[in-house]
């Protein structure tokens, strides 16, 4: 039937549709009480009248009946006709169907995150939040989920709470309308919700605050040994899944933004649980420690109670607590948060996603990561990225086996400018395409790379921040090896406790403090088979007895030091050890001052085999010199000295430096993935373009001849070499993400 003929039926007369008085009581023609009533036929006049139901009194004629049977034809075609008009099936659907089932988080794979952190000047929230633009969102980027702003840091809350503290002003219910959308769809919908830091609520209630070590009030962080939890957090986090039928909450302000607590209420807990009378004020006193670790675990224990309450009420609201268990907390998972997620830095993101999803990967619960979708700029206002750029920094998320969302402003209405989303929209069709190979993908253990919970929690001078100098140092071995194309996982020591056996080398970068039990057990790796470099003279001083050295007289000290190795050389300045190795150890490359010409020159790591193993360790604190700034010199020397200790890694890549490189199985299958890291994005905020790099020579070691090997995306088979248990292969270009898949 064409459009023509749809709408010369519709124009006919009503009364040549409508069913004959005779046939029926003149009350059935009030459909709803939208049908002509008699009163009203010649005027097209309806009534608001409810309408009873239709009377049959008695038998008709024959002649009646058949009016009447023609007249139900007619207008059953009539309604067949609406119903066949553009839209009407899905508002058919909605009524008549349950929302379609949505995936939990754990099975999600691609979000988009937005939020404004609504304030005092939102007084017009949900003016233009539309069905539409919604629709729009999920129609260009077709994702799992979708998370919105609904309490920011400010405190005010952008949709009209009950229990909450709303902006001034709203145009309607815009969470109501996200809600109704998305679940017709079959989507997810999260919150963004700032919990600890929560300003608003401390202006209301300064009682709610975190008081600072001087005895003033901190006008943002919120304690977690008050009432604010019970008051404010968990009434309307009950709000959200109950009223408004939400999928869980992205905690933001949590972790990173608890503060050491000196309010009555802390410092009497500390005293009961730990016999000090006094609290220190300054990382210098003592039992600063202590008194760290104990506001740690007040902040752990806030968290697993409103995780208990709200999963009391709501079994199925889906909660994490943004960067908890991550780099931000190097420690087991703790507290049954439904997922773990985080968003990393939007300047230098292309080092911050390597370093962020490697620590999360390893942590046994499902997990994402989030970029953001601009970057700030010295003047002026913040800036969009590049549908490539996002990709990049996809890209070494979905390696590493995780999930992906990007962050989206909204305006101060809670609308979006729905023109920013059609980079994601690229973004979204990059990730979709990788989906089956890299979504829970499982790491293949080769190097690992300790992130010490030990040495870092004693020197951070922040509770849950990754910037410690243990952190720095190794970031800065992270960024050597993964540079030389190492496959690298970051692991702590929950990790490598009772299954050090399952990596063939494990790196310890500049770490002052080691748990004498993790020490011993790192021995007996050694001695049982296993490799193991220390980075540093602070780290090695444990292991002295075992790399038979004798160290000079003279403590570690920084000086301007020139590292030589083959026909390689340096110079920067580090802190350096001098050693003299044993009759076991041998030297390996050296050091020496560079403003004495006549200095003696030093090993400038030495090796010594122990047991079945071999243990290493490197007289200067490399991690730092990497980290300050990029020294082809010093990462050369990292890569020959761990190639000395691994020679046959499961896979070696040559032809660039500027590729990360992850071993992984996923299906059953082997995959080898190669991330494209060129161009200058550690300094340059903005990247419009990324050059192909390649070709590569890659190396596969330890399995049988592959029946073949495919380059995805595309499953473009590549031609192989295989001889004495090694298969050889070129990548001829890698634009930004290929994964070579190995099928046996």
């Amino acid at each position: 039937m064409t459009t023509h003929h749809l709408e010369t039926l519709l124009r006919r007369p009503w009364d040549s549709l409508r069913i004959p008085e005779s046939a029926v009581g003149t009350d059935a023609r009030r459909e709803r009480g939208r049908m002509p009533t008699a009163a009203s036929d010649q005027a097209g006049k309806v009534t608001d009248e409810p309408a009873p139901l239709p009377r049959f009194s008695g038998c008709r004629t024959v002649s009646s009946v058949k009016n009447a049977k023609r007249a139900i034809a007619k207008l059953t075609l009539w309604f067949l006709l609406i119903a066949a008009l553009p839209g009407m099936s899905d508002i058919n659907a909605a009524e008549n169907s349950a929302p379609p089932p949505r995936l939990k988080r754990s099975e999600s794979f691609l979000g988009i995150h937005f939020d404004f952190h609504a304030g005092p000047d939102c007084k017009e929230v949900g003016k233009n939040t539309t069905p539409e633009m919604v629709a729009t969102i999920l129609d260009q980027v077709k994702p799992d989920y979708i998370q919105i702003d609904c309490k920011g840091h400010p405190g005010y809350s952008s949709y009209p709470t009950k229990v909450g503290n709303p902006v001034p002003g709203f145009v309607g219910d815009p969470l109501r309308v996200w809600r109704e959308v998305t679940a017709n769809r079959g989507v997810a919908l999260y919150m963004h919700y700032s919990g600890v830091w929560d300003s608003r609520a401390i202006e209301l209630h300064p009682d709610l605050a975190v008081i600072n070590a001087d005895g003033s009030t901190n006008k943002n962080a919120t304690s977690v040994f008050g009432p604010y939890v019970d008051q404010l957090l968990i009434p309307q986090l009950r709000e959200l899944a109950g009223d408004y039928g939400v999928d869980g909450v992205w905690v933001d302000g949590e972790c990173w933004a608890t503060v050491p607590d000196y309010g009555a209420a802390a410092v009497k807990a500390f005293s009961a649980a730990t016999g000090f009378t006094s609290v220190p004020s300054n990382p210098g006193d003592p039992h600063w420690f202590e008194w760290m670790e104990f506001q740690r675990e007040a902040f752990r224990k806030y968290l697993r109670h409103y995780l208990a309450e709200v999963k009391r009420t709501n079994p199925r609201f889906e909660i994490a607590s943004n960067w908890a268990f991550s780099d931000h907390m190097p420690e087991p998972v703790s507290a049954p948060v439904a997922f773990l997620s985080g968003d990393f830095s939007p300047q230098n993101s292309v080092n911050s996603a390597r370093f962020s999803a490697r620590c999360l990967a390893n942590q046994g619960v499902s997990w994402d990561l989030m970029a953001w979708s601009f970057a700030n700029v010295q003047s002026g206002p913040r800036q969009q990225k590049s549908a490539v750029q996002l990709q990049r920094e996809a890209a070494l998320v979905l390696a590493q086996g995780g999930g992906f969302q990007a962050y989206f402003t909204q305006r101060r209405d809670g609308s979006l400018d729905l023109a920013k989303i059609e980079a994601m929209a690229e973004v979204a069709k990059f990730c979709r395409e990788r989906q089956e190979l890299c979504h829970r993908a499982v790491v293949v253990p080769q190097v690992a790379l300790l992130y010490s919970r030990a040495s870092h929690y004693r020197q951070s001078p922040q509770l849950f921040t990754p910037n410690s100098p243990a952190v720095r140092s190794m970031r800065g071995v992270l960024q050597g090896l993964v540079e030389s194309q190492h496959a690298l996982q970051i692991v702590s020591e929950h990790h490598l406790r009772g299954r050090m056996s399952d990596w063939p080398l494990i790196v310890l970068p500049e770490c002052e403090y080691l748990d004498a039990d993790f020490r011993d057990e790192l021995v007996a790796y050694v001695k049982c088979g296993g490799r193991l470099l220390v980075v540093g003279p602070k780290s090695a001083s444990s292991f002295v007895k075992e790399l038979d050295v004798v160290p000079d007289a003279a403590a570690p000290a920084k000086a301007s030091i020139r590292l030589g190795q083959g026909a390689g050389s340096a110079e920067f300045a580090t802190a350096w050890q001098g050693v003299k190795p044993g009759s076991t150890a041998r030297g390996f490359g050296s050091i020496r001052l560079a403003n004495d010409t006549n200095a003696l020159s030093h090993p400038a790591a030495t090796l010594v085999p122990l047991g079945n193993g071999v243990i290493a360790a490197v007289w200067l604190n490399l991690g730092e010199r990497c980290a300050d700034g990029k020294t082809a010199a010093a990462r050369d020397f990292l890569d020959a000295l761990v190639r000395e200790l691994f020679p046959k890694p499961m896979v070696e890549v040559n032809g660039s430096h500027d590729v990360d490189i992850s071993l992984a199985r996923n299906h059953g299958k082997l995959q080898v993935h190669l991330v494209n890291t060129s161009g200058p994005h550690a300094t340059e905020p903005f990247v419009d373009t990324i050059a192909p790099i390649g070709p590569l020579q890659v190396t596969l070691r330890g399995s049988s001849r592959p029946k073949r090997l495919v380059l995805e995306p595309g499953g473009r088979p590549l031609e192989f070499k295989h001889a004495d248990g090694e298969t050889r292969f070129t990548v001829a270009k890698v634009p930004i993400h290929s994964v070579v898949v190995v099928e046996q």
